[in-house]
């Protein structure tokens, strides 16, 4: 893989505790979407105690999980699809060329970084980011396998 040709997004940095015998160890969750702006997409998650480890470890894990995405000569997806991650339900729609991406949060960047340049998007359920990335995720996998 060229280190060059991937483009990563930070969409979530947080801290968080774990209570033990002398207190609470702090240590930080990063969420990070990573792809090559030509149909490739993974979302990755990492955590360590300081947040630039944080977020290498969350950009290997989102290597790890990397899918493909059919697009169109206009920069859609293919067909419309869906995808449900825990609470989360993420609609997506082919839209026509010049529409952009409309859509927000978390899964704006995992349209973006895939390279679609032309969708229609709707979430519902709930609004935590890594909840929607993985719900885009998996609509943009079943919009492929259909």
């Amino acid at each position: 893989m060229n280190q060059q040709q991937w483009q990563e997004r930070v969409i979530q940095i947080r801290r968080v505790s774990k209570v033990v015998k002398g207190g609470k160890k702090l240590s930080f969750r990063v969420l990070v979407v990573v792809g090559n702006q030509e149909g490739c997409v993974g979302v990755g998650m990492g955590k360590a105690a300081d947040v630039m480890s944080a977020v290498t470890k969350a950009v290997v894990d989102a290597k790890k999980q990397l899918i493909h995405v059919a697009l169109t000569s206009s920069h859609s997806i293919v067909h419309a699809s869906s995808g449900r991650f825990s609470a989360a339900v993420v609609f997506l729609k082919p839209a026509a060329s010049g529409s952009g991406v409309i859509a927000g949060g978390a899964v704006r960047s995992v349209m973006e970084l895939a390279g679609i340049r032309n969708v229609l998007s709707k979430q519902l359920g709930c609004s935590n980011p890594l909840n929607n990335a993985k719900a885009a995720l998996l609509a943009l996998k079943n919009s492929h396998e259909r």
